[in-house]
């Protein structure tokens, strides 16, 4: 998958993600009915097609648990803080509000990688 791709393309496979992601299709299934915050949205054949918005969360997700080393329900708990299920303010750069400066700054690193993954 190259960047003209990225760009064209809204919805993605669970293949393409697990591409961009570095994350096996089960692991992306099983974080899926995990973390409320992943919804992809079913074709009528029931084949998932993830959003630009997934792929970010779960770039976050797999942050959280590899690199920070936290456990699924850590992980659930660190984002519900400051992405919520209900509203979900953002700031000037798109990033979820209401966490802490670390956090702010954490989620503009993960924004970053996402941004450089897309232009590999």
């Amino acid at each position: 998958m190259n960047l003209d791709d990225l760009q064209k393309k809204d919805y993605f496979t669970i293949g393409d993600v697990s591409k961009l992601t570095g994350v096996p299709g089960y692991t992306i299934r099983y974080w899926e009915k995990s973390f409320a915050l992943i919804k992809p949205i079913r074709k009528e054949s029931r084949h998932r097609r993830y959003s630009k918005e997934d792929i970010n969360t779960l770039l976050k997700i797999k942050e959280l648990i590899y690199k920070h080393k936290m456990t699924l329900e850590g992980a659930k708990k660190h984002l519900s803080r400051f992405m919520g299920i209900g509203a979900k303010p953002k700031d000037n750069d798109g990033i979820v509000g209401g966490g802490t400066a670390r956090d702010i700054k954490f989620l503009k690193e993960i924004k970053e990688t996402l941004s450089q993954i897309i232009k590999e």
